[in-house]
């Protein structure tokens, strides 16, 4: 009720830019959800297919003059969605199935070694057949996902001290996905720690924040890992000063823990006290004032803001700054650095043509800096302008922008 349809919010969206499209822009998705509440129109496949081809970036709430939350929005359309098989049921259950597999390490190791056999015959690329069940197209443009190191699970120690005097204790997201495609970001985010004076508390219990889950449609399986995540943390949560995160996406979700377990009595007053402490990464180095890195690196890198880090937590400058006490180091900006990579979660995956498009054209943008480096702070990112980057035959590195403050420490 808060939209005015003043139109902000379409320059800011990356599908209305596309394709002109209102029910493919923030307006016309939330003019159609407000008529099927309101019992004007039904909830049809035009509906689903307009829900669907949103990206869930939240830059409309970034543009937005009205303070229209329309992230919210957006995850209580979706869950209708799945909780009312308002879509093929061979599709539901592929999506289901992804998820299920992204968010457990385990499933998502044996996944990728079955994958790497796999992907000899494929070139690489999703099997047709599962690309169908996703998206409707067996032409998917996703390249099987390619790990840091070793397929395996890269846990983290469950307790690792400060370096010199301790300053705080803080505890650590693992996470899902980080833990098998991105161990070396993670052991870097605790060398980090470390060097700044921080104790680093990593609960072996701490599995999925849920975020994958909410933002697809999922919403009883996102709030049971929510509940389960708490627990994990509940021991050592009075002893933390902060929950630190590297994965835009995941805190997003996480410091919004108080709202959406808001009705739950038995958790409300325990997840607004987690989600107090929950920081990003660089947000955590601002704050406590970060000691400088001593070691240079000559390179010039431009920034990716990942959207769940740009929209959902409203941090922009302090990847920025983290960058620039790196002596030796040259920051250029990168050219509609906070419009969507089209990777969004599993987007790329279940929408690969619009996805497609979004990815050729940060490329583009990519190529025009002149940048030997691509820093951004989010998984999904990582993954998917790596792919692009490889297909368009870039010499760039793409890496989180943790990895390169661990090298300036030494």
């Amino acid at each position: 009720m808060k939209c005015i349809r003043c139109g902000f919010c379409l320059d800011a969206c990356p599908t209305f830019r596309l394709t002109g499209q209102e029910t493919r822009g923030p307006r016309g998705r939330i003019y159609l959800v407000r008529s099927w509440r309101e019992n004007v129109i039904p909830f049809d496949n035009d509906v689903v297919e307009a829900l669907d081809t949103c990206l869930g970036c939240r830059a409309c709430e970034t543009a937005c003059p009205s303070g229209v939350e329309y992230g919210a929005i957006l995850e209580m359309a979706r869950a209708h969605i799945e909780e009312n098989h308002l879509r093929p049921a061979t599709q539901s259950f592929a999506r289901s199935q992804l998820l299920s597999t992204l968010t457990s390490p385990g499933k998502l190791v044996a996944s990728l070694k079955a994958a790497g056999m796999l992907g000899k015959l494929t070139g690489g690329k999703m099997p047709g057949f599962a690309a169908k069940m996703l998206s409707g197209s067996a032409e998917a443009a996703v390249n099987l996902p390619v790990p840091q190191g070793e397929v395996k699970i890269h846990d983290l120690p469950e307790r690792s001290p400060a370096k010199g005097t301790q300053r705080y204790t803080v505890g650590i997201l693992a996470g899902c996905v980080m833990r098998v495609l991105f161990g070396g970001t993670n052991a870097a985010t605790v060398r980090v720690l470390q060097a700044n004076g921080c104790a680093v508390v990593a609960p072996k219990a701490a599995g999925c924040c849920g975020a994958l889950h909410l933002h697809t449609g999922f919403h009883a399986d996102a709030l049971t890992r929510m509940r389960a995540l708490i627990d994990a943390f509940a021991p050592s949560l009075d002893s933390l000063d902060a929950i630190v995160v590297n994965s835009a996406g995941c805190g997003s979700t996480m410091r919004e823990y108080g709202d959406l377990l808001a009705d739950d009595p038995a958790y409300r007053e325990k997840a607004k006290a987690f989600a107090a402490k929950v920081r990003d990464i660089s947000e955590w180095l601002i704050e406590i004032g970060m000691i400088p890195p001593s070691k240079p690196l000559a390179a010039t890198v431009t920034y990716h803001d990942a959207c769940h880090l740009a929209h959902g937590q409203k941090i922009r400058s302090q990847p920025r700054e983290l960058l620039k006490q790196i002596s030796g180091l040259r920051l250029v900006e990168l050219d509609e650095s906070d419009t969507c990579c089209g990777s969004a979660g599993v987007y790329n995956i279940t929408e690969p043509e619009m996805a497609r498009k979004l990815l050729d054209r940060k490329v583009e943008r990519l190529k025009a800096t002149g940048a030997t480096i691509l820093a951004t702070g989010n998984p999904g990112c990582l993954a998917w302008i790596q792919q692009g980057a490889q297909e368009a035959g870039l010499k760039i590195r793409i890496c989180h922008p943790v990895e390169l403050l661990d090298e300036a420490y030494a």
